[in-house]
């Protein structure tokens, strides 16, 4: 079954906060943590990612870092800020409001926001 374009776009934000929330990371394994997942229901491509990271960059939600690891292939490293964990917080809540109001909708059991 694959996600809709529209669904992975509005996912695509706290996605990203939620994956460097773990730890920094660079873009092509962002992708692969996407992937995997997601179990490869969801693959981006890089016109979906740097957009978004470009974007939590301007709102100082992430900051970036030229690095060259021991395999000597420089790589731009992005990571959370303060204000970035909070903006996950606050993305978490309203994920979870719209998932409860969706799951009574649906007949299943709803979860709470916390």
């Amino acid at each position: 079954m694959s996600i809709s374009k529209e669904l992975i776009g509005a996912s695509a934000r706290p996605l990203l906060l939620s994956i460097l929330s773990r730890g920094p990371s660079y873009g092509y394994a962002i992708l692969q943590q996407v992937h995997d997942l997601s179990g490869g229901r969801i693959q981006w491509k890089d016109g979906t990612l740097y957009p978004v990271l470009h974007r939590l960059e301007d709102e100082g939600l992430i900051a970036s870092t030229w690095q060259v690891p021991a395999s000597g292939r420089r790589r731009k490293y992005y990571a959370l800020t303060a204000k970035g964990t909070r903006a996950l917080a606050s993305e978490r809540r309203q994920w979870l409001q719209v998932d409860s109001v969706l799951a009574m909708l649906w007949g299943l059991e709803p979860r709470l926001a916390s």
